[in-house]
């Protein structure tokens, strides 16, 4: 098959070329700007150019994107989208029910949701790794003990924090519900409870649907304002509860983020430097973005994929394609956490057998190529 590729400046990029042409088949890019993802007359019509010279059997975006579904279905051509950000607002675009799309979610709650809703152009399938180039990289000996790579949601985008003026109520009901949220793993109640201070949440950071898209206000505060603040918050109380016991080392986008015991490496290149920070640690922790409801991140994947041995928060896909202790292990509270740290740094037979089961797991049913299968099976 031709595929012609929407390439913007997304991970995996070069995984997915190099997956469908080991699978025999053609790839071309299309340039493409996610910044102009819903409609933009100049870039319709280039993509329109580019398929009518092309003639691709198919359409393929990492994350969705509306304009290139509208112009597909003028097109009549197939548009394959694979999302790996959450939360991704353009999903709700009122163009995901073109009847040209496939648009594949790594959340199966997620999934269901819409599926639910009678939207049946969404499907599930969880992240990928690319082995084979991970395994290239080797396998060096270990020079952390536990590391975290992520954001502190600690940057500019921090949108929680612009809101100075809210009442002393609608402040005191926030942090109350952050907090029970912070102590329950596996559901999200965020969304479902901001009704009582919704107005308050306007006034004091005005945020609206986008014109073709069916999100409601109070996804748009839960997911891009409260479960930001709150992963950002769990993040920092986790790690600092690490480092009253262990070194630990973090590689995140605040160069100037610092604890004791902690050593701050800046940022990691997803493809040079990334694999090998997993493979040099001990234990690497996965604390998800809450607004992921219970799909496994892509970080899990790389982890995991690249050798290194996977601590997790609990999320319930997991269980779906993984065996806990066997494949990974997942902790359900910072006492639980401390506790899984203390014994696998001390048990290095089983931490390392549970790695290698980890990377043989993901290599045998999770690379990119087991992916390009499953999305070109059905065309």
């Amino acid at each position: 098959m031709k595929i012609l590729f929407i390439e913007w400046a997304s991970f995996g990029n070069a995984d997915i070329k190099d997956a469908f042409a080991k699978e025999g088949h053609q790839v071309v890019c299309f340039p493409f700007s996610n910044k102009d993802a819903r409609r933009d007359a100049e870039i319709e019509s280039a993509l329109t150019k580019k398929l009518r010279e092309t003639v691709p059997d198919a359409v393929f975006s990492f994350n969705y994107f509306p304009l290139v579904s509208n112009v597909c279905k003028r097109e009549d051509l197939p548009y394959i989208s694979w999302i790996y950000d959450s939360p991704y607002v353009m999903l709700y675009s009122y163009t995901a029910i073109n009847p040209c799309n496939t648009i594949y979610v790594f959340d199966r709650a997620l999934c269901r949701e819409f599926n639910e809703a009678g939207i049946k152009t969404v499907h599930y399938m969880p992240m990928a790794a690319n082995t084979q180039r991970l395994d290239a990289l080797g396998f060096p000996d270990p020079a952390y003990d536990v590391s975290f790579v992520g954001s502190l949601y600690t940057e500019s985008h921090n949108f929680f924090d612009r809101m100075e003026n809210l009442s002393a109520y609608a402040k005191g009901y926030l942090e109350g519900l952050m907090h029970a949220q912070m102590n329950v793993q596996g559901c999200n109640f965020i969304q479902e409870s901001l009704s009582p201070v919704m107005e308050e949440l306007y006034r004091a950071l005005p945020m609206d649907p986008n014109p073709d898209g069916v999100e409601t206000r109070e996804y748009l505060y839960a997911q891009y304002v409260i479960n930001r603040k709150l992963t950002g918050l769990e993040r920092l109380r986790l790690l600092t509860a690490v480092t009253q016991k262990h070194t630990l080392d973090l590689f995140t986008l605040d160069p100037a983020f610092s604890l004791p015991n902690l050593r701050n490496h800046g940022t990691a290149d997803y493809y040079s430097e990334m694999p090998l920070v997993f493979k040099k640690s001990r234990i690497n922790l996965n604390i998800s973005l809450r607004s992921i409801k219970s799909g496994m991140p892509l970080r899990a994947f790389d982890i995991m994929g690249s050798g290194g041995f996977l601590l997790s928060n609990y999320q319930e896909d997991f269980l779906e394609h993984f065996t806990p202790e066997v494949d990974y292990v997942y902790y359900e509270s910072e006492k639980d956490l401390l506790q899984k740290i203390d014994y696998y740094l001390t048990h290095e037979e089983e931490r390392i057998a549970i790695a290698k089961n980890g990377h043989d797991q993901v290599a045998a049913a999770h690379t990119y190529r087991d992916r390009v299968k499953e999305m070109l099976s059905g065309l």
